[in-house]
């Protein structure tokens, strides 16, 4: 027969076990509970992303409209008073349908779309420095070019020499390779300008000169590298200096107010602004091709941003217009950090 006493204490042990049961199962639940609200908020995010980086494709859509509709107004140079120079304010995306008349600009996704092209050869092509030397190119090294740079900017002209040797040693590697022969111990071609890190540039010396050297690669059909010359309506001093080896800091901002009035049109338009309050005509030096420096480009920068819900995705893409027909054709797409420019 069971005691008052024992059976209170059973009762109590009972009652015990429930708690630490129901404890249990409240436990489980909620971590249960908690991995599906988890894995609903990654799949949100994840399809967030995607639909962004789908999205942000909406920026080479503007800028083949753009550097398109450039060439078909009939222009033959490019400079910086052309559409494509003119920055895209963030803008809501479903304002771009609403232009049809068939979409309202209130409707459709919290997406927003900012933008800026720029004209990748306003700087200097460090490819250049491996394009082999011919008659057509000149007797003016291509690492002299780059030294002009380097000592306009402040930095040592050793750079200079440093980088034109490490990407002649990984271009001949990659030459090998190609033809079967040992690739050798040298680095890969770099493609970003954050590679040139690999023959030992300091990364502060990198930030100093990405205002002004560019690595452009060979546009679609180009059979190896070309020499890239430099547009004089678009590039800086500095650059300007070094695609016409011989002119002063001064005279290189002569040009840039030349062209604010009244952009190139054609290289000799270069000569005479050089010429112009000067003794006697300017001239390239001896040796320098005229066509190292021109008032056209076909590569470009295309930077996108693209701002949806809490996400924001930036791209940088490097692309080729071969002509005004064609649409333009992308080279190069890097993925930006969240505060890059």
């Amino acid at each position: 027969m069971v005691t008052p006493r024992r059976h209170r204490r059973q009762a109590g042990a009972a009652i015990l076990l429930a708690l630490l049961i129901m404890t249990l199962v409240a436990t489980l639940a909620a971590g249960m509970v908690w991995l599906q609200w988890r894995g609903i908020e990654v799949e949100a995010a994840e399809r967030t992303r995607a639909q962004a980086e789908w999205l942000l494709n909406s920026s080479l859509d503007w800028g083949n409209l753009i550097l398109k509709s450039s060439v078909r107004n009939g222009q033959t140079e490019d400079d910086l008073g052309q559409p494509w120079a003119t920055p895209l304010a963030e803008t809501k995306l479903s304002s771009f349908l609403s232009a049809d008349g068939n979409h309202s600009s209130e409707g459709g996704p919290e997406a927003y779309l900012s933008g800026q092209i720029s004209d990748a050869e306003g700087k200097y092509n460090l490819y250049n420095l491996v394009v082999p030397t011919t008659a057509e190119t000149g007797k003016f090294s291509e690492i002299n070019r780059l030294k002009i740079i380097c000592t306009a900017i402040g930095i040592s002209p050793e750079v200079a020499t440093t980088l034109g040797a490490g990407l002649s040693e990984s271009f001949n590697a990659q030459q090998n390779a190609g033809t079967g022969g040992q690739p050798g111990n040298s680095v890969l071609m770099p493609v970003q300008l954050d590679d040139l890190a690999w023959y030992g540039i300091d990364p502060k010396v990198l930030k100093q000169l990405e205002p002004f050297v560019q690595l452009l690669p060979p546009g679609a059909g180009q059979q190896g590298l070309v020499l890239t010359t430099i547009n004089a309506n678009t590039a800086p001093a500095e650059v300007l200096m070094a695609a016409l080896p011989g002119i002063s800091r001064a005279q290189a901002q002569q040009l840039i107010l030349a062209r604010q009035t009244h952009p190139f049109t054609k290289p000799t338009d270069i000569w005479l602004a050089l010429s112009r309050n000067a003794a006697t005509p300017w001239e390239p030096q001896e040796g320098l091709p005229r066509n190292q420096v021109d008032v056209k480009s076909y590569h470009f920068e295309i930077y996108g941003q693209l701002r949806l819900e809490q996400h924001v995705v930036r791209e940088r893409s490097v692309v080729w217009r071969k002509d005004p027909f064609s649409p333009i054709q992308v080279l190069r797409r890097e993925r930006l950090a969240p505060d890059a420019t």
